[in-house]
């Protein structure tokens, strides 16, 4: 039975209201087409969700499957399940590459899409889930800690205030880059670097001339 008796069309629209949400981004969530979860909130198409689809936006949403039209059947004598799930998380992944090679410009910040993590992951490495977004990589200028292709997790908070010797994505004369940034020695300068010898570097230049906009925490890539 469900587990509170109120239509799931109505508990997920709610939800999604009052996590700030959006119909777009659930329904890439779960791979499927930009309209689905509209049209089964506002059209009843299709009538119930597929169990797949369910399991994964109650971990989202931290609540019971029963609440989104799920049926449970304990078997006698079997603890009650908690109806509270661990939760995830949906990052944005920008439409757009931070630059490891030429550099390219950032005109297209647009989300395209999103990455579900583990709430509970993210505030683990240290990150606010609403602070962070996915950029790709483009270029091998950072190669071998980056390659061109590869999704780098950017925190948004770790800015400028609290720049320190690590890999950013950065604006450098209106071009998003990532790069590695090292501090001094000489005082009030820093440095842009690229870990492959074979690009340039720029050295001791003043902070002013970057735009830091944030540090990178994870990466992930494909292996072929």
């Amino acid at each position: 039975m469900i587990g509170n008796g109120e239509d799931p069309r109505l508990v997920l629209d709610r939800l999604i209201a009052e996590r700030g949400e959006n119909y777009a981004d659930l329904s890439r969530l779960l791979n499927r087409n930009p309209a689905y979860i509209q049209q089964f909130i506002k059209r009843g198409t299709p009538r119930k969700l597929d169990e797949e689809d369910r399991r994964v936006l109650a971990r989202y949403f931290g609540v019971s499957e029963e609440m989104l039209g799920g049926r449970v059947q304990p078997s006698p004598g079997a603890p009650a399940r908690s109806r509270s799930l661990p939760a995830i998380v949906a990052v944005p992944r920008l439409a757009l590459g931070a630059s490891a090679g030429a550099g390219t410009l950032d005109d297209d910040e647009r989300a395209a899409g999103v990455m579900a993590f583990d709430a509970n992951w993210l505030r683990h490495i240290g990150v606010r889930p609403q602070r962070v977004s996915i950029i790709r990589v483009d270029g091998e200028s950072m190669a071998p800690t980056l390659s061109d292709g590869d999704e780098i997790m950017v925190d948004h908070d770790d800015g400028a205030e609290r720049l320190r010797d690590g890999v950013y994505v950065l604006r450098l004369d209106g071009v998003l880059m990532v790069k590695r940034v090292a501090l001094g020695p000489r005082r009030g300068a820093i440095s842009v670097l690229s870990d492959n010898a074979h690009y340039p570097d720029w050295t001791d230049i003043d902070p002013a001339l970057v735009d830091i906009v944030g540090r990178v925490v994870w990466t992930g890539r494909r292996l072929v």
